[in-house]
């Protein structure tokens, strides 16, 4: 097979030594962005929707009023005035017909309808609702300016008989902020959505009609319903507008928004010049009332309060029209991803089984050498060094002691076990010492560890069977949480298996493993000189070397039966800093080999597959996920909160589905599943925060130092290698 030599590429340009002034950048930032989006989140459901509380049934509320609608307003006119004891009704005069137009204004339909009425020098009366009004300002002054009667449909149109006051009063309050900023006008004429007639004012909604009386609004009902909604045609709604009884005054409700209006517009064109044509007049409610206007203008203050609650309307509404989109994407990626790595592991399962029955082809039985890169690493090294020398296949193993002062190195050497050497180095870093270990490395294959991991016997054979081909230069085990005492380690225990696992059998099967982990991994020394050896260049020096394989032409595999326990972070500090020093290593490494994109062979199927994964799935994904989350709460605080938990609940179904089966792969216990919805609530939200964080490190150019771990040596290995995966 034909090599191709490894070019080196360096990461992004970043300060050698940290920049304290730029830290304010990574805390400020997502502070900022998230009183942000919990903003206009509030907005958008205070002002569109109220709090899930304010809803009440109709039967709730009738059967609390008992009110019944008079007989004066019963056999009255369409307007109506219920602030007055007994109330007053309004019809129009004789040979009189007042156009209305509801739920608008509609940037599309709304000026067209404007524009005919003009024309005919027609006047209309236009009800609309706030939400429209806020989004669309320009063409509220353009019908006052035109002459044309405003009134108020709600803000976002909910059925008022079946609101609670309080919701109500918030209903017309934002209506006549959004008036006042748009317009510098408040009017005092409303109409009732989904009460049209006077026959829709049975008993909750007549009881709402009389509390807007009371608040100085007159209601406006109509005797004529087009139904133009229906779009029964453009002859029939001229035909259903005009006076049924010649000559009588008629009130007719039309709409210019809430859909296609084209119809609407024609029987406007039919409509108004045969009522002309008749001997009929146009008017406006207010002249029907008896009062030159019913809409009034607005002092200072309140005109920039108007403006102010716009704008916050508009850009909430724009912004929740994003997040909405943006959700569709993660979800449609998350399931999609979902089925595919189900589908991939299920056969890269079948392909192990009956590779277990067959073997890789020529078994690999030669001595490999096992190098340990040790930092102070005193409460760990003799369990790890232990469990090699009990391996079942012949191996070197070379411990490199970076400059540790806790006497790791002395504490290596006090085991006196055999075929162990420790080599002192001063302190370079992890990936000088590997290098170091390499150099010293007797044998072709080079199994790496970190000095905190304890191998099984079986680990290192099974790990190294993959080189009986030839084209693999590297080789990734099946790293496990070995202490797995406590919820924090139980849900990194699930995040191993579910995550990180199922997730590199379906990079095996398409050929493109972002990273040979540095706990268990094998390489070939040949594939290492031509990658260039490990390099200090990024934080994940891992994910950085298996690139760089990759780049070089080789291939790399995952054993996923080689199993190696590791010793997890214990508390929520030092589980930030090692995941932040993942998530900021592999950007590193990404940005180092973006290139790869754009070569030819392996190294460009690597890039035109591994990279977009990684980018898709480890970065922008996880990035866009808290939506999933604020969404809900959203929902719960403004909307249907048993339909959001029932969403929710599939999310959550979708995963569990994910983690057993990853689970019956590698012949775990199902036991600690329980504990995965409550992962999902919390340590989903700090994987959040720290990826957030790596982003905006290096957006700000801070390059973040190496943070190293303490450990506890605390693995424990179950008796019998337990956890094997299936086919073992």
């Amino acid at each position: 097979m034909r090599r191709r030599p490894h070019r080196q590429v360096g990461p992004p340009s970043a300060p050698a030594t940290p920049v304290p002034r730029r830290r304010w950048f990574r805390i400020v930032v997502p502070l900022l962005l998230l009183a942000f989006v919990v903003s206009v989140l509030a907005v958008e459901g205070y002002t569109s929707r109220g709090f899930a509380g304010d809803q009440e049934g109709r039967g709730e509320r009738a059967g609390r009023s008992g009110v019944g609608v008079p007989g004066e307003v019963a056999g009255g006119g369409p307007v109506v005035d219920a602030g007055h004891d007994p109330p007053r009704t309004y019809r129009a005069p004789a040979r009189t017909v007042v156009l209305t137009f509801d739920d608008g204004p509609d940037p599309t339909w709304t000026p067209r309808i404007q524009e005919v009425l003009d024309r005919h020098d027609v006047p209309g009366t236009f009800f609309v609702t706030g939400r429209q009004t806020a989004r669309h300002p320009d063409l509220v002054r353009d019908l006052i300016r035109s002459g044309h009667e405003i009134g108020v449909h709600t803000f976002s149109h909910p059925d008022l008989a079946a609101q609670s006051e309080d919701a109500v009063d918030r209903e017309l309050a934002f209506t006549q902020l959004a008036l006042a900023g748009a317009a510098g006008v408040h009017s005092s004429l409303v109409r009732m959505p989904y009460s049209s007639t006077i026959g829709a004012l049975d008993g909750p909604s007549w009881s709402v009609a009389r509390y807007l009386g009371e608040k100085g609004y007159v209601l406006a009902f109509v005797d004529q319903d087009t139904r133009d909604w229906s779009r029964p045609g453009a002859r029939a709604i001229a035909d259903a507008a005009v006076p049924e009884v010649p000559g009588r005054g008629t009130i007719v409700l039309l709409h210019d928004s809430g859909g296609d209006r084209s119809q609407t517009l024609r029987a406007l064109e039919m409509l108004v010049p045969r009522l002309k044509a008749d001997g009929y007049r146009f008017s406006t409610v207010a002249e029907v009332v008896g009062v030159e206007r019913l809409t009034g203008g607005v002092d200072t203050p309140e005109r920039w309060r108007g403006w102010v609650f716009v704008t916050a309307v508009t850009v909430s509404g724009t912004t929740v029209s994003v997040l909405g989109a943006l959700l569709l994407v993660v979800g449609g990626l998350v399931l999609g991803r979902c089925v595919v790595m189900l589908g991939l592991a299920h056969r890269h399962a079948r392909l192990a089984r009956r590779r277990g029955r067959v073997g890789w082809g020529s078994a690999v039985v030669g001595p490999v050498s096992v190098v340990v890169p040790a930092y102070n690493e005193v409460v760990c090294i003799g369990k790890t060094l232990r469990s090699l020398v009990a391996s079942d296949h012949p191996v070197e193993i070379v411990v490199v002691d970076d400059g540790s002062d806790d006497g790791t190195a002395d504490a290596a050497e006090a085991l006196g076990l055999p075929g162990v050497t420790v080599v002192r180095t001063p302190n370079r870093g992890k990936a000088a010492a590997l290098n170091t270990g390499v150099l010293r490395a007797s044998h072709e294959i080079v199994v790496m560890l970190d000095a905190d991991t304890v191998f099984e016997p079986s680990t290192v054979r099974r790990l190294v069977q993959p080189f009986a081909d030839p084209s693999v230069g590297a080789a990734a085990g099946n790293a496990k949480v070995g202490n797995r005492h406590g919820m924090l380690g139980r849900w990194q225990h699930i995040e191993y298996v579910m995550g990180f696992n199922l997730d590199r059998r379906m990079y095996d099967l398409l050929r493109c493993m972002p990273t040979v982990p540095g706990a268990v991994g094998a390489f070939r020394v040949t594939a290492l000189r031509q990658a260039g050896m490990l390099s200090g260049d990024t934080l994940a020096e891992d994910t950085d070397l298996t690139m760089a394989l990759h780049r070089a032409g080789w291939e790399v595999r995952y054993a996923e039966h080689a199993v190696a326990w590791t010793e997890a972070p214990d508390s929520l500090r030092q589980l930030w800093r090692q995941r932040y020093r993942w998530s900021y290593g592999t950007m590193q490494a990404a940005w180092k080999h973006r290139h790869a994109l754009v070569e030819r062979g392996h190294a460009g199927r690597f890039g035109r597959v591994g990279l977009p994964l990684l980018a898709v799935f480890q970065i922008l994904t996880p990035l866009l996920a808290p939506l999933i989350d604020l969404l809900t709460v959203y929902g719960l605080v403004f909307g249907n909160a048993a339909l959001t938990l029932l969403a929710w609940c599939g999310v959550l179904a979708v995963q569990g589905v994910c983690a057993a089966y990853a689970f019956r792969l590698d012949g775990e216990s199902l036991r600690p599943l329980w504990a995965l919805p409550v992962q999902q609530v919390v340590y989903r939200q700090v994987m959040y925060l720290v990826l957030v964080q790596a982003c905006l490190t290096a957006l700000s150019g801070y390059r973040l130092p190496w943070q190293r771990l303490k450990r506890k040596g605390n693995v424990v290995v179950p008796p019998r290698g337990g956890g094997l995966p299936s086919g073992v």
